[in-house]
């Protein structure tokens, strides 16, 4: 009997020191504070980027100004370029590889180089612009990177040294608010973020979670975002569409996974003889790609990719086309240069293409194109379970949760095979790999001095 007695006298202890600790309330705050900003930056973020969309169109639309965006995307492409190269270092394309990096480096001052207030201001201002340059990136992958910086920013007014807890908090409170998908958050800081799962973690990734989501809620308000479809898969009718937007998913989001690297790694080869002139001539190319595919898609292909998905997801059938000119934007923004995701423009693709198998197949269009999104999403970041959770919950149709899952774990078996190395991770090592360069070059310098 004195066993179970001890045992319950040191829970009671320890619930106890939960609730009066000095520590643990001074933890939780810096957590919640954090949180919330996340919360209210990342709704500010989602209404500016949208209105940047907007005047890139309003600028480039009818009246015979077609030919407008073949001058205003590339020479946008080299402003941002050049902003990020040489004012925000460490800004550039999606910023979760950022955030995947810094969780491996043990170095304050190489933490610092990536999360920082300026690189926030820098990664939010530049996005905003590459949008308004009608670049073809989203707002989703930078939300993480400023997640994970305001609440580093968090901890480390709390004096928390907790870092990697907390990159991991705001990564997923980041894609949470961004996407308003609590769950997807959650899956994306398990299977993404961490690669691994700690039960200490749990409880802060879900407080921090639902408390930025809070606050994008009461600013945004509730919505799915895109939209709502009752479209549902029947057994046997619709699985050869399931598979087919797995396995094609997969093709193109592995060769989308295997192309950005491999032409990552080239133009960081390329551009390190003259590396800020070379810079700029990468971002005028990409913009000169995107402009004239653009121009052939009458608009389509700028931006996001947010109306198309969402006017497929509603049952309308795309451009057959559409989702070949979208990957090739795709890759031009992503691999120019500028701070920009590739979540929506994925979507974008995945949407695209579902609607094009399912006109060939004879499927419902809604439902293709949700399929569609999933096969390509994981074939993309090989991260199955976020793309099956986000996809379900961005559509709010939970009847097609087996399908939409078949589809993305179909989509991430096959990109597997063509691309081994997974998208964000392999991008991670490149920023762990300039970090440890600049550290060393510092190091000389102050050496010699």
């Amino acid at each position: 009997m004195k066993a179970p007695r001890a045992s319950r006298i040191g829970w009671v202890r320890r619930s106890r020191a939960m609730v009066t600790s000095k520590r643990q309330w001074k933890s939780r705050l810096v957590f919640w504070i954090g949180a919330l900003a996340i919360g209210a930056v990342s709704a500010a973020f989602a209404r500016l980027a949208d209105e940047a969309q907007i005047l890139f169109h309003a600028v480039i639309g009818g009246g015979g100004r077609g030919w407008l965006p073949l001058i205003i995307t590339p020479l946008g492409f080299v402003l941002c370029a050049w902003l990020a190269d040489r004012f925000f270092p460490g800004s550039q394309g999606s910023g979760i590889p950022q955030a995947i990096a810094i969780r491996h480096m043990r170095d304050d001052t190489d933490r610092a180089r990536y999360l920082t207030m300026r690189i926030v201001f820098g990664k939010i201002a530049l996005t905003l612009a590459g949008l308004a340059s009608g670049a073809s990136i989203g707002r989703e992958g930078p939300t993480v990177q400023v997640g994970a910086a305001l609440m580093l920013l968090a901890g480390r007014i709390g004096g928390m040294a907790q870092a990697r807890g907390l990159i991991l908090a705001g990564s997923a409170a980041g894609i949470a608010a961004a996407f308003n998908t609590p769950l997807a958050g959650i899956v994306f800081a398990i299977e993404e973020m961490s690669r691994s799962y700690q039960a200490r973690t749990n409880g802060v990734v879900l407080s921090t979670v639902i408390i930025a989501g809070i606050a994008s809620l009461a600013i945004v308000g509730n919505y799915t975002y895109f939209g709502f479809t009752n479209a549902t898969a029947q057994f046997p009718g619709d699985w050869p569409l399931v598979i087919a937007c797995g396995v094609v998913g997969g093709v193109l989001g592995g060769a989308f996974s295997k192309l950005v690297l491999s032409l990552t790694n080239r133009i960081r080869r390329w551009r390190s003889i003259t590396p800020r002139r070379r810079v700029l001539v990468v971002a005028f190319l990409a913009g000169l790609v995107l402009a004239l595919t653009g121009v052939a898609y009458h608009g389509d292909t700028f931006g996001t990719g947010y109306e198309q998905a969402r006017f497929a997801i509603e049952g309308h059938v795309l451009d057959p086309t559409y989702f070949l000119a979208k990957f090739v934007a795709t890759v031009a923004s992503t691999v120019s240069g500028i701070p920009g995701g590739l979540f929506a423009p994925s979507l974008a693709v995945g949407a695209g293409m579902g609607s094009t198998l399912g006109y060939l197949l004879g499927g419902s269009a809604s439902l293709a194109a949700v399929l569609g999104m999933a096969g390509y999403f994981a074939g993309v970041v090989q991260a199955p379970m976020t793309a099956f959770v986000i996809i379900v919950e961005m559509t709010g149709n939970h009847d097609n949760v087996v399908p939409v899952m078949a589809s993305a774990m179909i989509g991430y078996g096959v990109s597997r095979m063509l691309s081994p190395q997974p998208l964000y991770h392999g991008l991670s090592r490149l920023w762990i790999a300039d970090a440890l360069r600049k550290r060393r070059a510092e190091e000389q310098g102050a050496r010699a001095a």
